[in-house]
């Protein structure tokens, strides 16, 4: 017997038996939606579940194709020459301001591609710690005054310490602790918003620094995190677990979910719009001061894209992506693309590397790498819109995209 984990609809569809937990996530999830077999499930009659899953195998619903594809110049980057592991001589020009997908099959050349030619090459152009004239992997790149700076949006963590948080990273928590100070009760005592922090003295458990938890070291095993006895995991002293805003101390406020704080916070602004960034990206369990080294891979990117939908005048950027569909049910997919597609249309480029057929066909240009993996790789086999590169004989992406087009 094999049991999967997964949201790939080919795989689901060839499976004997589907057991379907939601309907929603976090404290609206947890429940056995349907469990049977596959093919009593789809022949059933519509909407006798709650089952978004099958909703979408069966294809009551679907992610829309875009009416029309973004067009009209707004620059272009160029790289000539370009050589990096697998690719040999790279020639291609890169359209500002669109979605635009790289794809092609696993180890075709993708990654090398963004990572090793486009983002060292962005990054020593634009990025002022990393300047220098240097052309890495390619003979020439040009096209770079076109943007204002250049953003990796990965799936490494946001944080190495278990003090980083989706709180501190968007910056929502700099504004809880400057509510807390302002109550009466931390004015009385002449609290300032570090009292409210765990990463500096003050406020703070000593014991354990603020993490919650204590690091004990096994010589031959791994380490071993305990709850810390002195503050039972709150991570702050007793006495500043004394201050209350709206009847909750700091603690309860960052046990609370996304979707909680932003209702707890509503009226105020400069809160209100970081969580509500965090809700759009389909992040809304998760907890507010969950540690950072907990989220996984994509919850993590999710949460830095988070982080970029908030900034108010984000113009000429180009955010680069790794597989930002791993891992995403089909409704989470949706969403992202809604996101991303926002991204866009403040006048930034994004650029993903993708396989997932949803975000590929919704894209305004691709890029399609290969034709194979390894030494059969490397190469650009199609490039223009979806339905250009669906047209087109040689690309293995084109097969597939020409099915759901």
């Amino acid at each position: 017997t094999i049991i999967v984990v997964g949201h790939d609809g080919d795989t689901s569809l060839a499976a004997g038996y589907l057991v379907d937990i939601g309907p929603g996530e976090g404290i609206h999830g947890g429940e056995g939606v349907v469990a049977d077999y596959l093919q009593k499930l789809l022949d059933a009659p519509k909407n006798t579940s709650k089952s978004i899953t099958l909703d979408y195998l069966r294809g009551d619903k679907k992610i829309e194709v875009p009416e029309a594809r973004r067009e009209g110049e707004k620059g272009s980057i160029k790289i000539r020459g370009g050589k990096a592991f697998n690719i040999k001589n790279l020639n291609v020009d890169i359209p500002l301001g669109r979605l635009i997908s790289v794809t092609g099959v696993s180890g075709s050349g993708k990654s090398t591609f963004m990572y090793e030619i486009l983002h060292r090459n962005l990054r020593s152009r634009l990025d002022r710690k990393f300047r220098t004239p240097h052309t890495y992997n390619a003979t020439s790149v040009t096209g770079t005054e076109y943007l204002g700076r250049s953003i990796l949006i990965d799936q490494s963590p946001i944080g190495r310490t278990p003090r980083s948080n989706p709180a501190t990273y968007t910056g929502a928590f700099t504004h809880i602790r400057d509510l807390f100070a302002a109550s009466g009760e931390a004015r009385a005592r002449g609290w300032k918003p570090g009292r409210f922090s765990f990463n500096v003295k003050g406020g703070r458990c000593e014991a354990c620094q603020g993490n919650g938890e204590i690091a004990v070291e096994m010589h031959f095993l791994p380490t071993v995190f305990v709850t810390c006895d002195i503050c039972d995991g709150k991570r702050f002293t007793k006495e500043t677990l004394e201050v209350y805003y709206k009847g909750k101390n700091i603690d309860e406020v960052l046990h609370m979910t996304i979707e909680e704080t932003d209702a707890f916070f509503i009226d105020v602004p400069a809160i209100h719009e970081r969580l509500a960034s965090l809700l759009d990206v389909g992040l809304s369990y998760l907890q507010l001061g969950q540690s950072a080294t907990t989220l996984s891979g994509g919850e993590a990117q999710r949460v830095k894209i988070a982080s970029e939908l908030y900034r108010p005048h984000t113009q000429k950027t180009l955010y680069l992506l790794d597989e930002p569909t791993i891992g995403l049910h089909y409704e989470d997919v949706k969403k992202l693309i809604e996101i991303l597609q926002s991204l866009v249309d403040r006048g930034n480029t994004v650029m993903v590397i993708e396989h997932n057929l949803d975000l590929i066909k919704s894209s305004d240009y691709i890029l399609d790498i290969g034709p194979e993996g390894g030494e059969k790789g490397g190469n650009l086999i199609a490039k223009g819109t979806p339905e250009e590169v669906a047209e087109n004989p040689k690309s293995f992406t084109g097969a597939y995209l020409k099915k759901v087009l």
